[in-house]
């Protein structure tokens, strides 16, 4: 149903064109928009006006019009006057709220399509029928975003990036719970996917600038026919989960540069803790001290040159090595080694996606 505050600008707009009073009666009997006070004295005639067969109607000094759609009775429009010209004018609003109806509902329903494409909730053959039905083409180049701002229903931030998109018709904005918002996007020809981590970044710049609203923005892989938007729907909501783990100080996630954090979010928990078990036995990552997680980690972000590595931390070469030596013989690997380094590195991307599952359900 059309919002009474469109509803409201829209009256209001006829009469200050028309000089005309006009009144937007719900099919309820309820007043969604008016231009003058003494409405009451209307409502009865109103819904008299809903059961009888005709589609305007002179009642008491009022012009009285349906307005249908489907042939379902939508609202009723008044307007103040009996003279042909104050006739046309209440015919012209008619006209106008059900444009409007039309337009809401399309939208609507638009919605409705896109959610559950998203969801996978469609059988082919109907995804397909509606498709066409609402005019949205099938065919069409799309990849898909997922906005997650800091706030829940976060309104304001969707209605910017509505509003990004609004003049777009092959782009969709929607949302499929209430803590992100849902960008279906058109990719064009000869766009790749260094354009699409511009688009990100404009949303996140945008939010932060309008809406006063940091956000993480992820997406899927570019997909060519409708059936396959849920995919890129599914791999969005990868990306977004995999970035929180693992790419903590990224704002923009894309799913095929997830790496090999997209791998270890796939392996069952049993099997993690197997494995943790095997390369730690009694220890755990989280039993080091901060220093020796600060310079392995340092380590890797240099390649495991030493040299860099010490001048970076602010430590002669020799109590680098002498660390190294010390988390060798307490774990039984060699950073220096490219094998042990790598065994070591997913460890420790193991145990923060575990720590990441059971902060998510503790069941």
């Amino acid at each position: 149903m059309v919002s009474n505050q469109i509803l409201q600008t829209t009256v209001d707009g006829l009469k200050a064109i028309s000089r005309v009073d006009l009144c937007v009666i719900d099919a309820d009997g309820k007043v969604a928009a008016k231009t003058f006070d003494d409405v009451s004295d209307c409502i009865a005639d109103a819904i008299s006006f809903i059961d009888s067969p005709a589609e305007s109607q002179v009642v008491n000094g009022y012009q009285f019009f349906k307005v249908m759609d489907d042939m379902t009775l939508e609202y009723i429009v008044l307007a103040k006057g009996t003279s042909d010209d104050i006739y046309m004018i209440g015919k012209m609003a008619a006209f106008q709220v059900q444009n409007l109806t039309v337009a809401y509902k399309e939208r609507f329903d638009k919605d409705n399509f896109i959610k559950n494409l998203l969801l996978d909730n469609l059988l082919r053959v109907d995804m397909y029928t509606r498709a066409e039905k609402l005019h949205i083409e099938t065919d069409v180049k799309r990849v898909v975003y997922i906005i997650e701002t800091k706030h829940e229903k976060d309104t304001n931030a969707l209605e910017i990036v509505r509003g990004l998109y609004a003049s777009k018709a092959k782009d969709f904005i929607t949302a499929v719970d209430e803590k992100s918002i849902i960008l279906v996007k058109e990719v064009k020809g000869n766009e790749s996917y260094e354009e699409l981590d511009k688009i990100a970044e404009v949303i996140i710049d945008m939010l932060n600038t309008e809406a006063m609203s940091m956000a993480h923005v992820a997406y899927g892989t570019i997909v060519n026919d409708i059936r396959e938007v849920s995919r890129s729907y599914k791999e969005a909501k990868m990306a977004l989960d995999v970035g929180k783990i693992f790419y903590e100080d990224k704002n923009v996630v894309a799913y095929n540069r997830l790496g090999i954090g997209r791998l270890i979010y796939q392996l069952p928990i049993p099997l993690c803790q197997m494995f943790i078990k095997e390369i730690f036995e009694a220890k755990s990552p989280d039993d080091f001290d901060e220093e020796t997680l600060s310079t392995i980690n340092k380590f890797f972000d240099n390649s495991l040159n030493v040299s860099e590595t010490s001048r970076q931390l602010y430590i002669h070469r020799n109590t680098l090595v002498y660390r190294l030596d010390k988390l060798q013989k307490t774990t039984g690997l060699d950073l220096r080694v490219f094998d042990d380094a790598i065994t070591f590195k997913i460890a420790l991307m193991v145990v923060k996606y575990m720590k990441y599952m059971e902060s998510r359900d503790p069941y």
